[in-house]
């Protein structure tokens, strides 16, 4: 198999496993930050960001959160690492940078504006 067919196959077990990983632990620094966003917008007097910026912020984290469970259940359902346009397998480079990723780079690119 030439090096390029390889970028595009299918991850490994290791890297299925690494992935989970990844997701797993941005999962949880996703759900602590929204914590962390949640106590600070109830206390009083407190200083920092105005409430606009802390619901801007509230709404990423619960978006990231949001897809990083998304990400982990295609795992469980075996439809991770796969386009959800055209079905091809995401090239493994673009899933270690991405762990959410749903999109092949060239369907992502027919996508965006």
């Amino acid at each position: 198999m030439s090096p390029a067919a390889l970028r595009r196959a299918a991850p490994t077990a290791d890297a299925m496993d690494l992935l989970r990983g990844m997701l797993e632990e941005q999962f949880a620094a996703h759900t602590a930050r929204l914590t962390q966003l949640t106590v600070h917008a109830r206390l009083p007097r407190r200083g920092g960001p105005d409430p606009r910026t802390l619901d801007a912020q509230a709404a990423t984290a619960r978006r990231r959160i949001a897809e990083t469970a998304h990400a982990l259940r295609r795992m469980s359902d075996g439809s991770y690492g796969a386009c959800a346009q055209c079905r091809r397998p995401i090239p493994l480079g673009r899933l270690r940078a991405m762990p959410c990723a749903t999109h092949c780079t060239p369907c992502e690119r027919r996508r965006s504006p």
